[in-house]
């Protein structure tokens, strides 16, 4: 695997760590900013536990070769929901704008996330496809 091939593992592994990271070491702010979204309080709750922990478990998925394939499925299909979460209140399709989002990504506007969300997905699919051609 050369040092381009390994880019996209890094770069999401790196994103995956600094986001679950951060909703867990500032659990209740995240937990409110949870409780500050669209959606019930009931599925709030879920999701202020479960979004770190996926976000954690695809980072270690990732980080083997023998799981990767997951880990870039799972990036893939979770940036597809921020992505559409995110272009749903840029388009203000919703009453407020909520965000519940992690450290220095919280400074960005919807533009900018709904940009590198989708430049997130695209490293992914790379890598997916990379991956997948090297096995044949």
């Amino acid at each position: 695997m050369n040092a381009l091939s390994k880019l996209p593992t890094t770069l999401l592994i790196l994103l995956w760590i600094y986001t679950g990271m951060d909703k867990l070491l500032r659990f209740g702010a995240s937990r409110d900013s949870f409780h500050n979204q669209t959606f019930p309080g009931e599925l709030a709750e879920v999701l202020a536990y479960a979004v770190p922990i996926a976000e954690l478990l695809l980072a270690v998925l990732l980080l083997f070769s023998v799981t990767r394939w997951w880990g870039y499925l799972g990036s893939i299909l979770l940036l597809t929901v921020f992505i559409t979460y995110v272009g749903l209140i840029w388009v203000g399709a919703f009453p407020r704008v909520p965000c519940n989002c992690a450290g220095i990504l919280n400074s960005l506007g919807w533009a900018a996330h709904f940009w590198m969300n989708l430049g997130f997905i695209g490293l992914a699919v790379w890598g997916l496809r990379h991956r997948d051609s090297q096995r044949k």
